[in-house]
């Protein structure tokens, strides 16, 4: 597909061989299969924020713990298994072998499965560590290690023993999304069991805030853009028949987007309490990105040179282009938004939902599409059952895109001027939150409609490929030759281009993809780590008591950090609304943290006694009383359920175990001291009307809600 220098003539004694066909096949049925399951429960999310009774009254089923699923679904379930379809397909014809090991295969195969299935089991019942894009417990997250470590060794042991010299483009993007995912997720997994689905973050606040944007901005690089490159320099030559435009661009494009990507992450947390330095970084890298990403957007729309009419006849290729479109669009957003200007109105709204599913409808479901489109018919040797279906799905998933994304623009541009508006008096034009949530609701509604056309059309798709399975003829092990390579020709050559040299040493290729990775990683990490002066600590800042802690783990249980932010910005709009903007001291016995990364509902960061115990008490039963409006779903269970102390002690010597100084009397002293604190909201409750049992989970949750931000109260109190 790229032409190179003159080379030594190949061996000329072929081998046979047959390329595992059944692994891809089970992986590109996966992906449909989850692909409409996690495309359904985001329409589902989607309609309850316009909506609430969509969660059908029941506790597991709230946009609080569905969103997870959605995300988790969509990412790994759908987007994962798409790319290793698209790995285990391309990989073997790339290097003109099968792989490794049939056995690993399936290990991957079966493994990744059951995964995603522990994930639709513990997200809806409330075990999650609440980061975002990592919300499954610690023993899932050994799983996902191991079953990644099964992919590498199997990916690895294909190219040692390939019969093809050098390593196509998209193989140094498989080889970096490999070693990069790997780092990303053991650093941000480090966590401490309590119990078997129960852990804490071994980080704290600001270093816990840094480490998963770190990962969460590198899981879109890494497991949602840098595969997908690679598949789209495999599968974009092979359906328009044309070979890449650039070599030499491909090689800037891997090795420049590698190194700045890495750095990005801070831009996710502006205006935060994470260091100004690191900011600055993320903001710098993020600029500097858009050069890499729009190089691998033209490399790909220019390898289309002279085959635009067959982009006019062939869907696949529609879906393609549409797709690439959408990726330089979202690396442009990108950038954008991490100008603090820009950011300052758009983090916390709707514009940022905008602006990820561009990229993931848009760029990871489009190209998805087209390359199921491309490898059912070849595996199954036949034609497509319906060409008009795929025109069909084509303008539905545009459509849909269009529908969805455009609202969520203007809702998001809506929300960032209102928050930010006063009167000609200096007062808040929109004082209470909820003002603005009501003006985006028609805007909500027009973005499920496109969410349910998108969905349709992946319904269609579905259809026609079943229909195409069924009508063709599948071949398990695909027939094969290739001429043998011995170690000294892999090894030596005639190619004097420096870059030659490295695609054929797969193991130097992967030193340097991970050093490249570690160096933004190693310089922004560490210093916040080690460097006390970015996180100053502040001394009316005390642990949490343990009914206080046990009620910020129902709110984590509940997915309240969905909806609403634990982060008070220094901007006027929002101590007005809220209160005194967020120090670093403040978080550093949060483990995890949560200052969330979208406001449906307000900030709750200066909560604290700014409500009495009832208020807290109807709102979480039903919303409406206190919010005529609202479309927070109701709580009732947390009224009727009994709060479980039964891991409280344990819980307590987790946290000193990560420098949370509760002393042993205090850990000792759990029960009673929780009692007795529930004890006393109840009799406060009691004064205003109530009457409940000081152990039900209400109490907790109130005690944590009522603690939030009067630390920093108490002592300018004091002052």
């Amino acid at each position: 597909m790229i032409s190179h220098a003159a080379s030594p003539a190949p061996p000329t004694t072929l081998e046979r061989f047959a390329y595992d066909n059944r692994v891809v096949k089970a992986f590109s049925i996966a992906t449909i299969v989850w692909g409409l399951i996690g495309m359904l429960v985001g329409v589902i999310a989607a309609t309850q924020l316009f909506h609430p009774g969509m969660n059908l009254d029941n506790q597991y089923t709230t946009f609080g713990r569905i969103r997870p699923l959605h995300t988790n679904a969509v990412i790994f379930a759908f987007v994962g298994n798409a790319i290793f379809m698209g790995v285990y397909y391309s990989l073997q014809r790339l290097l003109k072998a099968r792989m490794f090991s049939d056995t690993l295969s399936w290990i991957h195969f079966w493994g990744w499965q059951l995964i995603i299935v522990s994930a639709v089991l513990t997200l809806p019942l409330g075990f999650t560590t609440s980061k975002e894009y990592a919300e499954l417990e610690w023993p899932i997250d050994i799983a996902i290690t191991v079953i990644w470590v099964v992919f590498g060794i199997n990916m690895f042991g294909t190219i040692i023993k390939r019969r093809e010299r050098h390593l196509y483009v998209g193989i140094w993007f498989y080889i970096a999304t490999f070693v990069t995912v790997a780092v990303l997720h053991i650093i941000n997994s480090f966590e401490m069991p309590v119990s078997f689905l129960k852990s804490y973050s071994m980080y704290a606040g600001v270093q816990d805030a840094l480490v998963q944007w770190w990962y969460g901005h590198n899981a879109v690089a890494f497991f949602l853009t840098t595969p997908y490159l690679g598949m789209m320099y495999y599968f974009l030559p092979k359906m328009a028949n044309r070979p890449v435009y650039s070599y030499k661009l491909s090689i800037l494009h891997f090795w420049s987007l590698i190194f700045i990507y890495i750095w990005a992450g801070p831009h996710h947390l502006l205006y935060t309490s994470l260091p100004d330095w690191a900011q600055s970084l993320g903001t710098a890298f993020s600029i500097m990105l858009i050069a890499p990403s729009w190089g691998g957007m033209i490399n790909g729309l220019l390898t289309l040179r002279g085959a635009w009419d067959q982009v006019r006849e062939d869907a696949r290729l529609k879906f393609m282009v549409v797709g690439i479109t959408a990726y330089g669009m979202a690396t442009f957003e990108g950038p954008l938004l991490s100008l603090k200007n820009v950011n300052a109105i758009g983090h916390f709204t709707d514009w940022i939902v905008a602006h990820v599913h561009v990229g993931a409808l848009g760029w990871n479901g489009f190209l998805t599409f087209a390359i199921l489109y491309y490898i059912v018919p070849k595996l199954w040797k036949t034609e497509l059952y319906s060409k008009r279906m795929v025109n069909i799905h084509f303008w539905l998933g545009t459509l849909g895109i269009l529908f969805y994304a455009v609202p969520m623009y203007i809702s998001g541009f809506t929300q960032g001027m209102m928050w930010k508006e006063f009167t000609p008096e200096g007062t808040l034009k929109y004082p209470a939150f909820l003002e603005t949530t009501l003006q985006l609701l028609p805007m909500h509604m027009m973005r499920a409609a496109g969410g349910v056309i998108y969905l349709g059309g992946a319904i269609l798709m579905a259809f026609n490929l079943f229909k195409t399975m069924a009508k063709g003829s599948f071949q398990a092990n695909e027939a094969a030759e290739a001429p043998a390579l011995t170690p000294e020709y892999v090894a030596t050559g005639g190619d004097t281009y420096w870059h030659r040299v490295l695609e054929r040493r797969p193991m130097q290729l992967l030193a340097g993809s991970l050093i490249v990775i570690l160096i933004g990683t190693v310089l922004e990490i560490i210093p916040t780590f080690t460097v006390e002066s970015n996180v100053e600590t502040i001394a009316a800042v005390q642990p949490y008591t343990p009914l206080e802690l046990q009620g910020r783990d129902l709110y984590i249980r509940e997915g309240c950090n969905n909806c609403h932010s634990q982060m008070v910005r220094p901007f006027r709009s929002e101590t007005e609304r809220y209160g005194e903007y967020s120090k670093a001291g403040e978080f550093v016995y949060d483990h995890p943290f949560l200052w969330g990364s979208k406001r449906t509902g307000p900030d709750l960061h200066r909560e604290g006694f700014k409500y009495p115990d009832s208020w807290h008490y109807h709102h979480m039963n039903d919303p409406t009383t206190m919010s005529p409006g609202s479309i927070m779903p109701p709580y009732p269970w947390l009224l009727t359920q009994k709060l479980d102390n039964s891991q409280l002690e344990a819980k307590l010597k987790t946290m000193q175990s990560l420098g949370v100084p509760y002393d042993d009397y205090a850990i000792s002293d759990a029960q009673a001291n929780a009692q007795q604190q529930a004890e006393a909201i109840t009799t406060r409750l009691k004064a205003e009307g109530i009457k409940i049992q000081s152990d039900k989970e209400i109490i907790a949750l109130i005690a944590y809600l009522q603690r939030l931000g009067t630390d920093i109260k108490n002592a300018q109190a004091a002052k």
